[in-house]
């Protein structure tokens, strides 16, 4: 598993600054933009949980549904060949090519 914060099926994006001197982060996987910073792993923590507590506090304020940081489901895009060699693996399985290619990703990491 990465090392990824989550708080209610939000992950954070982390990034160190040296210029402002402490950690800067942004919720990951929405269109709007959600910033928070810490001094600390435990005040960055405790500043992503606040920043989608209100977030979520925000959008049920103001009627609207909040965004999700992803639906399940994703377009890919292969070579015709790779996308006959996977539906031939996943057959050989006893899979549907979904359930195959869910179980691929998430073999590759847990790795």
């Amino acid at each position: 598993m990465m090392n990824t914060m989550m708080h209610k099926g939000y992950a954070a994006r982390v990034e160190y600054s040296e210029e402002d001197g402490c950690f800067i982060g942004h919720i990951a996987g929405i269109r709007d933009v959600i910033g928070f910073h810490g001094d600390s792993v435990v005040e960055l923590r405790a500043a992503f949980e606040e920043a989608v507590d209100d977030y979520l506090d925000t959008c049920t304020q103001l009627g609207r549904e909040p965004n999700h940081p992803y639906s399940g489901q994703f377009r890919l895009r292969l070579r015709p060949e790779l996308h006959a060699m996977a539906a031939i693996a996943a057959e050989t399985k006893g899979k549907s090519l979904n359930a195959w290619v869910a179980e691929v990703i998430e073999n590759s990491l847990s790795a």
